[in-house]
């Protein structure tokens, strides 16, 4: 499918503002996950003597989901400030909180935002099949990209290398430690299993019957509560177009594109 361009709004006329990254905002985004996991910790500490509150297990590891997941996407398009060693180690930290590989996502996020909606974006693949597919395309979706970047890179190898060893040793750990504590492999059956949604809910659905021009390749939530819990994930399509603006100013540039959005047609779905 080609491509039609759109003359969008310059984003020095939308308000540089919407660069700005401060070290409060930029350090509350990268302790997230770890306060996730510490509130995990927590949890399983207390469990043994009140076994209902591993029922709150699900609920915390989908908060570090989208903790890691928000964070990561900013790293990857270097929108939150930091330096070059610090976005490698960010990557990894990031991505070892729920066992995936940051340098492996961030080559094939970057091919999405440059290929998509094409055959060699291997991220944008789910977008191509049904919800039924993205759903059992799950299971394999994240060793597949791992793979394809493995396969596109020398200087990332080690790191990529590192990131794959991550989940079969919490694997082997939670095993050990089963007579000891449920706690270590139930994280990573949640965390495994919560990946399997991403082609399904980071692909498919933001995606699904895309259209040939940047406004209507992708959509976007617009409410209160939904992007809120999200940590404004939701605003899909003004990532796309201005991928470099980091997530917390998602919201605010979607107000400021409105007018631009509205006079071409684009109409966001509300969500409460």
């Amino acid at each position: 499918m080609k491509t039609v361009n759109v003359n969008r709004p310059a984003l020095a006329d939308l308000g540089p503002d919407l660069l700005a990254t401060g070290p409060g905002r930029r350090a509350l985004a990268l302790a997230r996950p770890a306060a996730g996991i510490a509130l995990y910790a927590a949890v399983a500490w207390a469990a043994p003597s009140r076994p209902a509150l591993w029922l709150l297990a699900p609920v915390v590891v989908f908060g570090i989901f989208v903790a890691v997941v928000t964070v990561t996407h900013d790293v990857v398009h270097r929108a939150i400030g930091l330096g070059s060693r610090g976005t490698e180690w960010a990557l990894f930290l990031c991505g070892l909180a729920l066992f995936e590989s940051g340098h492996a996502y961030r080559a094939t996020h970057l091919q999405h935002h440059r290929r998509f909606p094409g055959d060699d974006d291997p991220e944008g693949h789910p977008a191509r099949l049904s919800a039924l597919g993205a759903v059992l395309y799950g299971p394999v979706f994240l060793f597949r990209l791992w793979w394809w970047a493995l396969r596109r890179t020398r200087s990332e190898r080690g790191w990529l290398l590192a990131e794959a060893a991550a989940l079969p040793v919490a694997a082997t750990a939670g095993v050990l430690l089963w007579p000891h504590t449920p706690a270590v492999l139930l994280y990573v059956v949640l965390a495994v299993a919560g990946s399997w949604v991403y082609p399904l809910l980071t692909v498919h659905l933001p995606h699904d019957r895309h259209g040939d021009s940047p406004l209507t390749q992708t959509g976007t939530l617009r409410g209160r509560i939904v992007p809120a819990v999200f940590l404004e994930l939701t605003y899909h399509l003004e990532h796309h177009l201005y991928p470099q603006v980091p997530s917390h100013h998602l919201a605010e540039l979607s107000r400021r594109l409105d007018p631009f959005l509205a006079a071409n047609g684009v109409r966001p779905r509300r969500v409460p």
